[in-house]
């Protein structure tokens, strides 16, 4: 039972795989929409981050969804959940 409450409260990002060099490691860029207080316009800010993918399936390009786990190496502290869509060749 308390497993999965504790799921629930993980963090999911969407994102784009922008390299894959890595292995068992992508690396995810996010990008996020911020409205300016000031000037009201919307302003667009991205992150990466480093994920696991156990597989090693994802490539450049694919549309995945990054969930936050425990630290499996010093800069992975997400893994790949599931791909959205994978990359066009």
């Amino acid at each position: 039972m308390e497993n999965q409450e504790t799921r629930a409260k993980r963090k999911v990002l969407s994102g784009v795989v922008v390299s894959d060099k890595m292995d068992k490691t992508r690396t995810v860029k996010v990008e996020r929409l911020v409205h300016d207080e000031r000037y009201g316009k919307t302003l667009k800010r991205a992150a990466k981050f480093h994920a696991h993918d156990e597989a090693n399936e994802t490539k450049i390009g694919d549309k995945v969804e990054i969930m936050s786990t425990r630290p499996v190496s010093k800069t992975t502290k997400w893994r790949i959940s599931k791909i959205v869509e994978k990359a066009r060749a």
